[in-house]
């Protein structure tokens, strides 16, 4: 590797360790003692026919492309959840209850939004006049035909609020709020499929790792100082201990690229940006495999397999998508874990395994003394979020997945 190349991953090492402590105490629960309470920031309501982002709606700055109307009939169905929240108040003028049925991540920026509505105008409710269209009263390729969309007003329905209402809803996370009319605010948000592997999670919860006992268990049964079986830096099997959940979404359905084997036969689930380690020929050794993000894998590449004895090239014979429950990433103390009996790194995002496992060092050094309460909460990690903020200051834009960290599992 060049000097020039190396120096950045130098700085940002070196930038790592400066900030941990303060990121320590910064990113934790609860108020620093002394600090001070910034002021609130001061909302702008949107203008009438503003939308934000200001790029159109089905493109990927925004909530991305349309894929194919929602029926109840059809598979996808499952995609959608109903929302019984009672802050909000659906129309409902059907009396079929569509308009409470969306997407799950629909659903959350929905349920945030509610809760801003009610600080905001106390006495006042989130209105849903449009959800779901199972009907057809849409446009053509609308996305509220897959549960992506909803049209909202206050319950008061004071018109000179929409205005805000829309500020509100693009603080709340929607992808896109378009003031459309005004009589309504348009909100819709990215796809299950685009926007779970843009939110986080690695391997779905009953992909299966194998313990030090020999037993096989469930990501989502795995706890703490388990050890698991993974692969040491010689290239050879080992068992290692899981320190941490880098990420952690038992009840979220997540996007998985699938990999596939055959001599032997292993299916492996992960997200796009995850990385697993590959070689072109299977005459290279263990140690010589290179970390590739999932998404770039093809047909005829090679995966490292558990195998008797040792570890084994699998020749690729098949790359697909699949929608599972649930989003699971553990840290193991040499940054590697065998699932499904394949050898897969713990890390995500970033192209560089070896300069993810050094800048994770402090981590595990200190896992159980600054982090042990953290051990099995719910969500992403502090630590990689601070991570990859940094890498985007100080590496180069090759260097990472194109859908980013929002697009891994850590």
């Amino acid at each position: 590797m060049s000097p020039a190349r190396l120096r950045p991953r130098l700085w940002f090492c070196l930038l790592l360790l400066l900030l941990l402590v303060p990121a320590a105490r910064g990113c934790g629960p609860g108020r620093v003692v002394g600090s001070r309470r910034r002021p609130p920031r001061k909302l702008v309501p949107l203008a009438y026919k503003q939308f934000s982002p200001n790029v159109p709606e089905k493109t990927l700055g925004a909530s991305g492309r349309y894929e194919g109307k929602i029926a109840r009939s059809s598979e996808r169905f499952k995609e959608l959840t109903p929302n019984y929240n009672p802050d909000i108040i659906f129309k409902d003028e059907e009396n079929t209850g569509a308009d409470r049925l969306m997407t799950q991540r629909c659903k959350d920026r929905l349920n945030s939004l509610a809760i801003s509505v009610m600080n905001q105008w106390p006495g006042v409710k989130l209105r849903v006049t449009e959800g779901w269209d199972e009907d057809g009263h849409h446009s053509e390729e609308s996305l509220h035909y897959e549960g992506r969309a909803v049209d909202i007003t206050t319950s008061d329905r004071d018109r000179n609020k929409y205005g805000l209402l829309a500020r509100l809803a693009v603080e709340a996370g929607f992808d896109w709020v378009y003031y459309e009319s005004k009589a309504h605010v348009h909100c819709s948000v990215k796809s299950e499929h685009s926007a779970a592997a843009k939110t986080g999670g690695c391997f779905p919860a009953g992909a299966q790792v194998r313990l030090e006992s020999g037993a096989r268990v469930a990501l989502s049964a795995v706890r703490p100082g388990d050890r698991v079986l993974a692969m040491g830096e010689d290239g050879n099997p080992t068992f290692s201990d899981v320190l941490i959940f880098l990420d952690r979404e038992p009840d979220r359905l997540r996007a998985f690229q699938v990999i596939e084997t055959q001599d032997p036969p292993r299916r492996l689930e992960l997200t796009p940006a995850h990385l697993l380690f590959t070689a072109d020929n299977h005459t290279e050794t263990a140690a010589q495999f290179r970390a590739t993000f999932a998404s770039h894998v093809q047909p005829g590449q090679y995966v490292l397999v558990a195998g008797v004895p040792g570890l084994q090239p699998a020749k690729v014979a098949s790359v697909s998508t699949h929608v599972a429950l649930g989003a699971y990433a553990p840290l193991t103390r040499h940054g590697t874990l065998v699932v499904e009996d394949v050898v897969a790194s713990c890390f995500a995002a970033v192209a560089d395994h070896r300069l993810a496992q050094l800048a994770f060092w402090p981590l595990r050094l200190f896992h159980s003394l600054a982090w042990g309460s953290w051990t099995l909460g719910e969500g992403v990690h502090w630590y990689p979020q601070l991570l990859y903020r940094l890498g985007r200051l100080l590496l180069e834009e090759g260097s990472f997945h194109p859908l980013g960290m929002s697009g891994a599992g850590s």
